[in-house]
């Protein structure tokens, strides 16, 4: 089945409007419910995280978060308040009377939403009854052993207990509207659908739970969505009238996957049915994307209702050089960071080292991180054979399970802080000095300002920088070191960090916070600070990934790919500092496309479809769906050259050696009015020739 190769979004200022959505919000009250509040676990904690401040603006204090309660979050991300709704504050007090913990507050991040919070452990000696009643409204059953599954009942229905007690004091107003999203929070609408409760329900799969899967399984998935049937439609009944009788007549249709099978043999059955019995419950059914709609379309029975694309909170700058000052300044903390971690070994020179990072969930193939790690290594070689004088640094900040720090790390950043201090301390006596003979009008003697206890101690600290292991590829102490897979395949591909590297590799396994005493940075900044994210995902949704080079990873082999990701890497290391940040001013321009107060249109769209389809004597809308997304389309085609158009070199040269007449070709307004005419007129992609399609298991190990 051809499927578009692009994901298309516009935003831009001189785009086609969108009449806003008329909704009487002081009579409505919303509530967004998911895992992922306040507990960060992926990137639908950044959607929510990020979204907050334009539903809160445009909400008020009729917007609340629903979530799980867990402590370590709670201390250090919310402040505890009381309820500004009587109804809700009525609510919660009958539920904790019952003795269910309920936590409420304000979370302290931009917009500062008000959050309510279920303590899923006071609440667990109800679990037998309510898996019970679960099975009774939707004919589920749920393995004691499966940890997720079961918090997932008691959320849900902790949830959908809350959402009774709430609709049950309104008699005709305010209307109210949940959102779900993820199966984790499925269980509340599909509870809340059975017990008919008078509210408006939307449920967002952000990716759907057998794909995720199926491709971590190096299965060809997007090739062949369109053969994914149920095992109960493997036989289609076809009637044919007849002297006012119908005929029945069985036809055999051919299946390449059964859906219910695949789910079965990954043991995530139920969790499967919860995700397609929440798609079929809500009112409202969106996505974040068009291929994942296409998925849905095929592995959920429905095709969403609306394309809900994630956004960002697009910080506008009045001048260019405003974000570049940023970046030095974030850069200035990682190279702190990089000066402990590789102390000893620092014989490449800053100005002539570049930050990449991958980030995400700890999905080894499904977000690229195999294919990233190849491209290092065929990086690494042509940096190598080609003698550059670039130095590359890469990040994995993808969590895993660690025990803490290991012991090398933590003593890199204290030699580090021992160097700071001993060089602070020299320059201090030596400043004293050399003031003491200006003021006397004499220029001191450079070979005897500094005595002897003064070249001791700089010995000393020239001394502890000796080193004699490499410097490590991960900052923690990994629990099933063995047995991970990046530790492994950078085992395989021998990326050790030795002096002869040009790429070197850091494993950070946990989520990056400003509190950490080893990088003490959140992932915004950090982003900030490097050059370059990589994000070569197999299974995209399209949720946090938006890229200026786009690599092909359906139409092409592994190999094939990896070949074309590493010659993105490789021209971009080729670029001058100035080619640079020509790209970065571009990017910072047409950031515009991924603002949520754009994107969080569709949202709204989402909201008022739900309420006219729960409440139509209320809530009337025009049949008409919300604008089409016809502007800028991810991924640009190969044929056409990444911006900028000078970037990409055919022949290794040095990054210094920049030619003046490209940078003098370089005009800022006529950058920016070239990027207006690519957004307005997006690329046509055509389908794949005939018999061009390659069997993606051919090219897997």
């Amino acid at each position: 089945m051809p499927l578009a190769r692009s994901l298309s979004m516009t935003s831009l200022n001189g785009l086609p409007q969108w009449e806003d959505e008329d909704l009487p919000v002081e009579d409505l009250l919303l509530f967004e419910v998911s895992w992922e509040v306040t507990n960060k676990v992926g990137g639908i904690y950044t959607v929510i995280q990020t979204k907050a401040k334009t539903t809160a603006d445009e909400w008020g204090e009729n917007y609340f978060l629903v979530g799980p309660y867990f402590e370590h979050n709670v201390k250090t991300q919310v402040e505890a308040c009381e309820p500004p709704n009587p109804a809700v504050t009525k609510a919660v007090d009958t539920m904790k009377s019952q003795g269910c913990q309920v936590f409420f507050g304000r979370w302290l991040i931009e917009g500062s939403p008000y959050v309510l919070l279920f303590d899923l452990g006071s609440a667990a000696w109800n679990l037998d009854r309510w898996k019970s009643e679960f099975w009774d409204v939707s004919n589920i059953g749920i393995p004691f052993h499966d940890q997720e599954a079961n918090d997932a009942v008691i959320f849900g229905s902790l949830t959908a207990w809350f959402l009774k007690e709430l609709s049950c004091q309104f008699d005709d107003k305010p209307n109210v509207i949940a959102h779900f999203h993820e199966w984790q929070a499925g269980v509340g609408l599909i509870l809340s659908c059975s017990q008919k409760l008078p509210v408006a329900t939307i449920f967002t799969t952000h990716a759907t739970l057998l794909g995720r899967y199926l491709c971590a399984a190096n299965i060809d998935f997007y090739n062949n969505l369109d053969q994914f049937l149920d095992s109960h439609l493997n036989h289609s009944d076809t009637g044919r009238r007849k002297g006012g009788k119908t005929k029945r007549t069985k036809q055999k249709v051919t299946c390449m996957f059964d859906i219910d099978k695949e789910a079965g043999e990954r043991q995530i059955y139920h969790r499967y049915c919860m995700e397609r019995a929440s798609v079929h419950c809500a009112h409202v059914f969106t996505t974040v994307s068009q291929i994942t709609a296409i998925e849905a379309e095929h592995m959920l029975k429905r095709n969403p209702d609306v394309v809900t694309p994630n956004g960002l909170n697009i910080k506008k700058f009045s001048a260019m050089h405003e974000f570049q000052n940023l970046h030095s300044m974030y850069k200035a903390r990682i190279q702190e960071f990089i000066r402990g971690h590789f102390y000893g070994h620092l014989d490449f020179s800053f100005e002539k080292t570049l930050f990449f990072f991958i980030a995400g969930r700890y999905e080894f193939s499904n977000k690229g991180a195999d294919m990233f790690l190849e491209a290092l290594s065929r990086l690494n070689f042509l940096l190598r054979v080609h003698k550059a004088d670039v130095t590359v640094v890469v990040f994995f900040i993808m969590p895993a399970k660690t025990n803490n720090f290991n012991v090398e790390t933590l003593k890199g950043q204290a030699v580090r802080k021992q160097l700071w201090d001993t060089a602070q301390s020299v320059k201090e006596k030596f400043g004293k000095k050399l003031y003491n003979a200006l003021l006397k009008g004499e220029i001191p003697d450079l070979n005897k300002i500094f005595d002897r206890d003064d070249i001791t101690v700089m010995k000393r600290a020239i001394f502890s920088t000796q080193r004699h292991c490499l410097p490590p590829v991960t900052t923690h102490n990994m629990i099933d070191d063995s047995n991970d897979p990046i530790l492994n395949t950078i085992r395989r591909i021998g990326l050790f960090n030795n002096r002869t590297d040009r790429v070197k590799v850091i494993l950070h396994p946990e989520f990056l916070s400003s509190t950490s005493p080893l990088l003490p940075l959140d992932y915004e900044e950090f982003v900030r600070g490097c050059h370059l994210g990589v994000f070569p995902s197999y299974y995209e949704p399209w949720g946090y990934t938006p890229g200026i080079y786009i690599v092909d990873r359906r139409f092409r082999s592994p190999d094939e790919s990896c070949n074309q990701l590493t010659q993105f890497l490789y021209g971009f290391c080729q670029q001058s500092r100035r080619q640079r940040i020509i790209q970065r001013n571009r990017t910072e321009r047409l950031s515009d496309l991924l603002d949520w107060r754009y994107l969080g249109r569709y949202y709204m769209h989402a909201r008022h479809l739900a309420l006219s389809r729960t409440f139509p004597d209320k809530f009337e809308m025009e049949p008409s769906a919300p604008p089409k997304t016809e502007g800028f389309r991810y991924p640009r085609p190969s044929s056409v050259p990444p911006s900028p158009s000078v970037s990409q070199h055919s022949s290794p040269h040095n990054s210094e050696g920049e030619n003046e007449d490209e940078d003098e070709r370089y005009d800022e307004d006529e950058e920016a009015e070239r990027d207006r005419q690519n957004i307005k007129s997006p690329f046509s992609l055509g389908v794949l020739p005939q018999g061009m399609k390659k069997q993606h298991g051919e090219y897997r190990n």
